[in-house]
């Protein structure tokens, strides 16, 4: 299905509620709104193949224009309304994009960008500033009926950069006839989630990440209604649950770890009965947080493990969670294996690099899963070994029945003193402490053992005594984990460069230890 179907069967269903301000919009008035973007994206000269560029915060007109692009048959590329004028300027001319519709709420990023990126359309939603012309006003001149030629387009990301440069992953436009066309991940909710047309889902998470942006449009594919949070806060996710009587939502660990935090008496106040399945992904959830959350809302929370790639989907219930603690689940789109350094494939519970094989067919007897990252062979080669089997660059270990349990990823391995030492078990102990809020946990140099463990630390009270909470933090870590694992050293930051999708830019930070960053974030002298 598609939504200009659920226009014409249900036309004054909501397509989606904006949280914060209850804004709705119809499936008839989205279907309308995307027949005008279309229109207007096409009086700019884009064709199909073309690419444009969307930075937005969580905007109402967010979706309507991604449904716009999706029918000119363009690559959209979603940028992080976080980001500076020189990062978003990188990702526009990677991406080859020759149109840019921005927000109101990215001004001071957008009027930067007008030096580096003058050679494309600038178009503006909720207001204009100057350099940008006002989306609404050109969209409103346009007929509100279909295109004759309407084409699917395809969405382009990249990834968020945390361990260097963005990468742009790139796919084949659906060959599919327009409107036919449902996506991969709109079957998987229905098989895993129990998608359904009657539906109420949420997502608190900034659209320009993959997951809600794809999420979001394959519940409308399939008629559901949609409630977009326009930042994330707790305590009034809770209140938006209770208010639409939300039936299903995507998460990440942060926003449990926040939930949990809240007072006995907000937790309390609201009433969550109407959720069905709720799942969440981008970050490995430690398992003391997932089994308080089970404890809290039942067994319907699922999670899945997936990249922007698209060469593996792991996925686990509840159910099966609670037998396997930690574990991600079973790939049920490709092949896992892991691997050691020398590529050899490691037995079952033997640690290694975790790499995906597309299953073995006719016109692919090798099982190769190829997928390439846009205007970079470099590190498309460094993601693919010799067989063709591809990884995002994560370290894990499988059981004897194929449920995957992350230890990091391997570009965060801390050596100190020769010994491997991975930051996501030692973080997944100290955000479980009562006073932190939130926590990575790097590497930083040491003359003697090469490295040695930093913990740096956001702790929930800005006013507590810092030299007793780190005291007491060395002592906590050295009652849970070996000598080795608990950190030498406990930092403090007010907050830490974690992205609104709860991916840590530990690169930032490790930058700032090694002498290529200062506290401050500026570039260190060399």
């Amino acid at each position: 299905m598609h939504p200009y179907k659920h226009a014409a069967a249900t036309p004054d269903k909501p397509a989606y509620i904006m949280a914060g301000t209850g804004e709705v919009v119809t499936y008839r008035e989205l279907d309308a709104r995307a027949n005008q973007g279309a229109r207007l994206l096409r009086t700019l000269g884009l064709a199909p193949g073309d690419g444009i560029a969307v930075m937005m915060d969580n905007s109402p007109r967010y979706l309507e224009v991604m449904w716009a692009a999706e029918r000119i048959g363009v690559y959209t590329t979603c940028i992080s309304s976080k980001l500076t004028a020189e990062e978003a300027a990188y990702i526009i001319r990677d991406g080859d994009c020759r149109v840019l519709i921005t927000a109101i709420g990215t001004a001071a990023c957008a009027d930067a960008l007008l030096p580096l990126a003058h050679d494309l359309h600038r178009l503006m939603v909720g207001g204009t500033i100057p350099g940008y012309e006002g989306y609404e006003s050109l969209r409103d001149r346009q007929p509100d009926t279909p295109i004759d030629d309407p084409t699917p387009g395809q969405i382009m990301l990249y990834s968020s950069g945390t361990t260097g440069k963005p990468k742009g992953v790139r796919f084949a436009l659906p060959h599919e006839p327009y409107g036919e066309n449902v996506s991969p991940l709109a079957l998987l909710g229905q098989a895993l989630y129990g998608f359904t047309p009657e539906m109420v889902y949420l997502s608190p998470a900034p659209l320009y990440h993959a997951a809600p942006l794809r999420w979001s449009m394959a519940v409308q594919q399939l008629g559901g209604t949609v409630v977009v949070m326009e930042r994330f806060d707790g305590e009034q996710a809770l209140a938006v649950i209770e208010r639409y009587r939300v039936t299903h939502a995507q998460w990440v660990p942060t926003h449990f770890v926040r939930m949990l935090k809240l007072p006995d008496e907000a937790r309390a106040r609201h009433d969550l009965s109407s959720l069905k399945s709720v799942w969440h992904a981008a970050a490995p959830c430690p398992v003391p947080v997932k089994q308080a959350m089970i404890d809290w809302w039942g067994p319907i929370i699922g999670e899945y493990y997936a990249g922007t790639e698209g060469n593996g989907f792991h996925a686990i219930s509840a159910t099966e969670w609670l037998s396997h603690p930690g574990s991600v689940g079973r790939n049920l789109t490709t092949i896992t294996h892991i691997c050691g350094e020398d590529g050899t494939e490691l037995p079952p519970r033997s640690e290694g690099t975790v790499f995906f094989q597309s299953p073995a067919t006719e016109h692919n007897p090798t099982g190769a899963a190829p997928f390439s990252y846009h205007n970079d062979p470099a590190k498309t080669r460094d993601a693919t070994d010799a067989r063709g089997w591809t990884t995002l660059g994560d370290v894990g270990w499988m059981d004897e029945d194929g449920y995957l349990y992350l230890t990091d990823r391997k570009s965060f391995m801390i050596i100190s003193g020769g010994v491997n030492i991975y930051p996501a078990e030692i973080e997944n102990l100290l955000v479980t402490h009562p006073a932190v809020a939130d926590v990575a946990v790097i590497g930083a140099p040491n003359e003697e053992m090469g490295e040695e463990v930093v913990a740096i630390v956001q702790p929930r009270d800005p006013l507590a005594d810092r030299d007793a909470l780190a005291a007491e933090l060395h002592q906590f870590a050295r009652a849970h984990l070996s000598h080795v694992k608990a950190p030498r050293r406990v930092d403090f930051r007010d907050e830490l460069p974690r992205h609104e999708t709860g991916k840590l830019y530990k690169r930032l930070l490790r930058d700032e230890y090694w002498g290529k960053r200062t506290p401050d974030g500026t570039a260190a002298a060399a």
